[in-house]
């Protein structure tokens, strides 16, 4: 049996995982990434934990390292100016990681590494052309052509989450205005529902009586779900402009099919229904009944690692 190491840096967490050639992960370590503010002593740290788990399950041999970082660049195997990380500028992860441990080392971005997880271990295992979209604090994506990631010329291809979807919408993060992200992150869905709630005051549903701080989108999924108004609205909302910027994404790379993961897809058909109608209408016609849309098979909680580990295949 074969195995890799995936690791999901975070900007709070740093998830390391064992997995086997199969796509199951024998076992898991953690380091609290924000206690940290010198690069090497993360890095050697993190080899520290590598080692051990190698240990403790009696492996002496892996076929590589993947690392899924907050602006990975794949070029470099470096994190480049991270904005959620105590490490500032060019950290050249790859690079400190091969000298602690001889071995082929992958950084990429965590939307990436997600696309390439789900090719080797969910649901695009025969799929030669597809798209993943990530929907959670923020919306990531990638992009497979030919069973290859599409990187372009700066390893920072495919942030489909930052496609403006909406001109002189909703200020993003990234200093735009409109972007997609802005809409369909949780965020994005916690923040329509109480654009909603403010533009209908007669409302008094379940979401009403929920502190607007306190308020996330599972429970606004929730309420959807159990038939209030107002979440319904959201997520018809919500998946009318993801089912646009799919429509959209199409006219690029032409993919067998679009997979969709995070938190908020587990509302389910609330937000399913609109997402396909508004697909389907916006769709160029030329790719009519040729683009499946479904939802990941890889476990939420899983996905970070299982992607880093898939990175080794690149």
């Amino acid at each position: 049996m074969n195995y890799a190491i995936g690791i999901d840096v975070g900007g709070t967490n740093t998830d390391i995982g064992l997995v086997r050639e199969d796509g199951r992960i024998v076992d898991k370590v953690n380091l609290k990434t924000n206690e940290y503010y010198d690069a090497e002593l993360y890095i050697s740290d993190m080899a520290a934990k590598i080692k051990e788990l190698m240990g403790r399950n009696q492996v002496t041999d892996i076929q590589g390292i993947g690392i899924g970082a907050p602006n990975g660049n794949t070029y470099t195997g470096s994190i480049d100016k991270a904005p959620n990380l105590n490490f500032k500028g060019q950290v050249k992860l790859a690079e400190m990681m091969r000298g602690h441990i001889d071995t082929k080392v992958v950084v990429s971005n965590d939307a990436n590494a997600a696309a390439v997880g789900e090719m080797v271990y969910g649901g695009a295992k025969n799929l030669d052309h597809f798209i993943t979209f990530t929907l959670g604090t923020g919306v990531g994506s990638g992009i497979i052509i030919d069973r290859k990631l599409v990187l372009g010329s700066t390893s920072t291809a495919g942030e489909l989450g930052h496609s403006i979807i909406i001109m002189g919408g909703r200020k993003c993060g990234c200093g735009r205005c409109g972007c997609l992200e802005t809409y369909t992150s949780a965020g994005g869905i916690r923040r329509t529902a109480l654009e909603l709630m403010e533009q209908n005051p007669l409302y008094n549903g379940v979401l009403r009586n929920i502190a607007s701080e306190n308020l996330t989108s599972k429970m606004v999924g929730d309420a959807a779900n159990a038939g209030d108004p107002i979440g319904l609205q959201t997520f018809e909302n919500v998946g009318t402009i993801l089912g646009v910027a799919m429509a959209n994404a199409v006219t690029f790379s032409a993919p067998q099919a679009i997979f969709l993961m995070g938190g908020p897809v587990h509302a389910g058909e609330v937000l399913m229904r609109p997402l396909r109608k508004a697909f389907n209408e916006n769709l160029l016609n030329i790719y009519e009944d040729t683009v499946d849309i479904r939802v990941s098979e890889l476990a939420d909680n899983e996905v970070a690692i299982l992607g880093a580990a898939a990175l080794i295949n690149m």
